[in-house]
């Protein structure tokens, strides 16, 4: 397999989790992508129209600041790309995320959790901010999937 990374973002701990069994299982270093403004709950209230997190979604040029960078993007051959489903999309904070490196010649494969609804518009959204890359859905990773479970996805998808 090519040298693998799983970067994620995780509003409430539950995508971190899964990210987390799955560079185990893929034998990936791991990333957090981190606001640089922390979410709050309020920030995080999607039945508020106002909450910080509404606001960015309404708006698709949003791209929250992404705190920290992986050091050694160029090194990787395949991320493993993770977040929360928010509005049906990927939240802004990953097209932020893929914007500040140069993706070209990259396999991105998402994964994603979600409490009801699957990828959406996600690949389609995330394939503009990644240009030169293939943006691939992957799978969503609700529950509480075993390291075994995982690895037998990697290993199928034939890295």
């Amino acid at each position: 397999m090519s040298k693998a990374l799983v970067a994620y973002f995780s509003a409430s701990g539950v995508t971190a989790k899964v990210a987390s069994r799955l560079a185990e299982a893929a034998r990936a270093d791991l990333f957090e992508i981190k606001p640089e403004t922390p979410y709050t709950s309020a920030d995080l209230n999607w039945q508020d129209k106002n909450s910080r997190s509404s606001v960015e979604m309404r708006d698709a040029s949003s791209r929250p600041v992404v705190a920290g960078k992986v050091a050694n993007m160029g090194d990787y051959d395949v991320i493993f790309l993770g977040f929360p489903i928010w509005w049906y999309v990927a939240p802004h904070i990953i097209n932020s995320f893929l914007e500040g490196y140069d993706m070209t010649g990259k396999k991105i494969i998402l994964f994603a959790t979600s409490g009801g609804s699957g990828f959406g518009k996600s690949v389609a959204g995330l394939q503009d901010s990644s240009p030169g890359a293939t943006v691939m859905e992957g799978k969503l990773l609700n529950g509480n999937p075993a390291v075994a479970e995982l690895k037998d996805w990697v290993d199928s998808l034939q890295l």
